[in-house]
């Protein structure tokens, strides 16, 4: 008799690279029943998994009422949680332990979150708002602290960003710029989350004895800024470049959106603690050992999936 892995987050690009690997991963999906959650029952994501004939339940994080129907007979649980910049009360933390007592509540025997490195921990005090990071380390720690057996994905930067938030600026000289306030050398892990996401915890699926406990920085590599630019030179055919601002031109040049103070403390703790820390390189690469299946490298992702500059 299958499991059955209920999947938060399923529309989405984790939740949905978890999804896509599992039923076609001739091994876990006789092993694991998907049952996708979702906050909206109407939207097309939903009615392409439903097509896909997985089960789609409505739950909210935000309404713990909602949640142990969902959980109902789960045998594992991937859990995510879903952040709101403009709320002070940090929603985050309330959501994920929410999901984390109606998962102890309906008995279910595994859970795998979708965490982040406690930035303010780790830099000592020094950068206290990045509150998305730090409000998933708190949740994270907050599972470890129950009976539930647990696992943590914990994913880089995401190269979806660069066809959106990250897409280089075109200068007035016809060159397009990726333009930070931080050094060249700032290294990032990068993650082709859609393709890749499923493979990380597809491997926790496939061994969750050997991998309780443990914490997949799950990224290809590392790219510094200097390499990232010169990857999209080369697949864009257009010359993009690095270049470091002093801060204040820097967050001039940031849209009004109400978080600037947590994408600058984000980007300069990444330079000066390292995205996992000190050990980001070595978590990496033993992340990138253990994943189940070969993972893409940002040229791949490109090629897949090209980014058009003009």
């Amino acid at each position: 008799m299958s499991k059955i892995l209920v999947v938060f987050g399923a529309t989405g690009q984790q939740g949905g690279s978890i999804v896509d690997y599992v039923i076609g991963d001739s091994e876990l999906s006789k092993q694991y029943t998907i049952r996708a959650v979702s906050r909206d029952a109407t939207s097309e994501g939903v009615k392409r998994l439903a097509a896909k004939g997985i089960e789609v339940v409505t739950a909210n994080p935000n309404k713990a009422s909602t949640l142990r129907p969902a959980l109902k007979g789960a045998h594992t649980v991937f859990a995510m949680t879903f952040p709101d910049f403009r709320d002070v009360n940090n929603s985050e933390v309330r959501q994920g332990r929410a999901i984390v007592d109606a998962a102890v509540a309906e008995k279910a025997l595994y859970l795998i979150f979708s965490t982040l490195p406690w930035v303010s921990k780790i830099s000592g005090g020094k950068y206290t708002k990045v509150e998305g990071f730090d409000a998933k380390a708190e949740v994270e720690e907050y599972i470890r602290r129950q009976s539930i057996r647990s696992a943590f994905f914990a994913p880089g930067s995401f190269m979806q960003n660069y066809h959106g938030v990250m897409k280089p600026r075109k200068m007035p000289d016809g060159t397009y710029s990726i333009s930070r306030h931080i050094s060249p050398k700032t290294q990032l892990p990068m993650i082709d989350t859609v393709g890749d996401a499923g493979k990380f915890v597809g491997a926790i699926l496939a061994d969750p004895d050997r991998y309780e406990g443990k914490t997949f920085c799950a990224a290809t590599k590392v790219y510094n800024m200097e390499e990232q630019a010169e990857i999209l030179s080369k697949h864009t055919g257009k010359t993009v470049v690095y270049k470091q601002l002093p801060e204040e031109v820097f967050r001039s040049l940031l849209p009004n959106i109400g978080y600037t103070d947590i994408l600058i403390q984000m980007m300069s703790y990444q330079q000066d603690f390292g995205y996992y820390g000190a050990d980001t390189e070595k978590l990496v690469t033993w992340t990138a050992e253990n994943a189940r299946g070969k993972l893409t490298t940002f040229e791949e992702y490109l090629k897949k999936n090209p980014l058009s500059l003009d």
